[in-house]
């Protein structure tokens, strides 16, 4: 499920005012929230307390914008059952109709009582009367139940994956020939070439090639520009070099990494078939969904 919008985006500075968040024209519900529509479809589906909203937003502090999917229309707010105070976004959201465009106007005070002082942009000052404009395009309406229906497909789809695991592994062992034997944990370590230097211990200084995969193939991180190339998945400005941690430091790896390297010499090439729940398990990792095995072709360039 994805998740929604929160206060911790980094302000950036835009130069264009919006007409439509002029101070003027706006009109006050009983609960203190400033709003205006710009069109306004009546007869249009309305949200419910725990429906999802799709559409459009432009979120600014004052003049400066701090989020914008104009174009590219998303999932943008869940209405929330309790609202944070009155004349919160929440009493807005539940105002629309499906086809509206609207803008809500909101002190920013109001939203920094309920927020940690990270949480908000850095633009914001508080005491100067400053708001938030939520101006919103809602496109569509994902109910409550539609998201139930959602999320037991997902956990249906999840508990499949999860005891389908096993079996996945073992025909990517027999698609591919390998012949190695699991550790007591369920990890493959596979040694291609066995290095002649210092060994990897808890305390050590390591550094580290690595190219992470999918058992599909997907590469989903490496530290080899030339891998990240091949996949399609370079990243322009990111410095491509092993990676240097201490073994056992503050820096943890996954289980199945940390066992597959350890005792392992300076110089090693290795391969781990890593199991879901030695890697990222249940909760899954950016595109790594839950319930994914792993392999990684490492590379031990130094032990210190």
């Amino acid at each position: 499920m994805k998740k929604f919008l929160s206060f911790a985006i980094l302000a950036t500075t835009c130069a264009v005012l919006f007409t439509a968040c002029n101070k003027n024209n706006f009109k006050k519900t009983e609960n203190g929230l400033l709003y205006k529509f710009e069109t306004t479809v009546a007869d249009g589906e309305q949200p419910n307390v725990g429906d999802l909203l799709v559409g459009e937003l432009i979120l600014r502090l004052e003049n400066d914008t701090l989020f914008s999917n104009m174009g590219h229309p998303d999932r943008i707010f869940q209405v929330a059952e309790i609202p944070m105070f009155k004349g919160d976004i929440q009493e807005g959201l539940l105002m629309m109709h499906k086809g509206d465009k609207a803008i809500f106007k909101i002190p920013a005070d109001s939203i920094a009582n309920f927020m940690q002082p990270n949480q908000m942009p850095q633009g914001y000052q508080s005491g100067k009367g400053q708001f938030f404009y939520y101006e919103i395009t809602l496109n569509d309406i994902v109910t409550k139940d539609e998201l139930a229906q959602e999320q037991a497909n997902f956990m249906e789809e999840m508990e499949q994956r999860k005891n389908d695991e096993p079996a996945t592994i073992q025909k990517y062992l027999a698609d591919n020939n390998i012949t190695a034997k699991p550790t007591k944990s369920g990890l493959y370590v596979i040694v291609n070439k066995k290095g002649t230097g210092a060994k990897v211990a808890t305390g050590k200084k390591v550094a580290i090639d690595y190219t992470g995969r999918l058992l599909d193939g997907t590469l989903f991180d490496t530290s080899r520009e030339a891998d990240a190339k091949a996949a399609n998945k370079y990243m322009e400005g990111r410095e491509y070099k092993p990676l240097e941690y201490v073994v056992g430091g503050a820096q943890s790896m996954i289980k199945g990494w940390e066992e597959g390297v350890m005792g392992q010499p300076a110089g090693s090439e290795i391969t781990l078939i890593i199991p879901s729940e030695l890697a990222y398990g249940a909760r899954g990792a950016m595109e790594i969904m839950p319930y994914s095995p792993l392999t990684f072709d490492l590379t031990i360039v130094s032990v210190e």
